[in-house]
């Protein structure tokens, strides 16, 4: 069965997310609708694009993602439709979907760029039936005009050497954990036979658990999460509120020869 994932700013409360839903079912009956999360936080397109490119590629390949996040974009960004990783992606030309991943694209297109309706609702009336057009098996080069390429939007880089990894919260969790941009990979190749503090807000820490549970009530853990990625936090308490740090706040891991 066809798969279509939403990912919006649109809230609950309201009827936007029933729409798109009505909309996609109209065109294709028989599409699977997923939700990724309707609480992204209006145009707020890195939280939107961290939690696509963290989910994205645990859905099937072929799945149609239809992002409804800053929809209507600035002046001049227009509606696209690409595919990537063999997952297709629906939504604004807003530098969104170039934070997803680094690898190119294999296929895309502008959209409403020959038959053009003017709306205030995209993600009903452009994204919906494009979407499900595209879960229905119609070939991407048929819905709209060929563009060469999307914006890229460059995120944070982590910068490492021999003897420190530079890194930053990406992104404060429902929970107050702290998601660093710090990988694995890069941490158990520079720490390999080293001792190695870890330091953020005024802590420094020299040890890194394998589960959350192996820390205490109230006391602070660091693991590498189910995303690779290092993650601070307070074992059944907001870290990001007891530490006092918050998006973009330093992390670093100094490495002693």
């Amino acid at each position: 069965m066809a798969i279509v994932t939403l990912l919006t700013d649109s809230g609950e409360s309201d009827h936007y997310v029933a729409a798109i839903k009505a909309r996609i079912i109209s065109v294709n009956p028989g599409v699977r609708i997923e939700d990724i999360s309707h609480k992204i936080k209006p145009a707020d397109i890195g939280h939107a694009a961290f939690v696509l490119r963290a989910v994205f590629r645990d859905f099937p390949k072929g799945t149609v993602h239809l992002v409804g996040v800053d929809a209507t974009g600035n002046r001049g960004d227009v509606p696209i439709a690409l595919q990537l990783e063999d997952h297709f992606f629906v939504g604004c030309d807003n530098g969104l979907f170039g934070l997803v991943t680094d690898k190119s694209h294999q296929q895309l297109v502008e959209l409403n760029a020959i038959n053009t309706i003017s709306t205030t609702f995209p993600e009903r009336d452009i994204f919906a039936p494009t979407a499900a057009k595209l879960a229905s098996g119609v070939s991407i080069t048929n819905l709209g005009k060929p563009l060469a390429a999307f914006k890229r939007m460059i995120d944070r880089q982590v910068k490492a050497t021999k003897k420190q990894i530079s890194g930053s919260v990406i992104r404060v969790d429902g929970m107050g954990n702290l998601i660093t941009n710090i990988p694995r990979e890069a941490f158990e190749i520079l720490s390999r036979d080293k001792v190695y503090t870890i330091q953020f807000g005024g802590e420094k820490f020299r040890r890194i658990h394998t589960q959350y549970n192996q820390a205490d009530d109230g006391e602070c853990f660091l693991v590498f999460n189910s995303l690779g990625l290092l993650e601070i936090g307070i074992y059944k308490g907001n870290a990001s509120e007891l530490l006092g740090l918050e998006y973009d706040s330093a992390v670093n891991i100094i490495f002693e020869e």
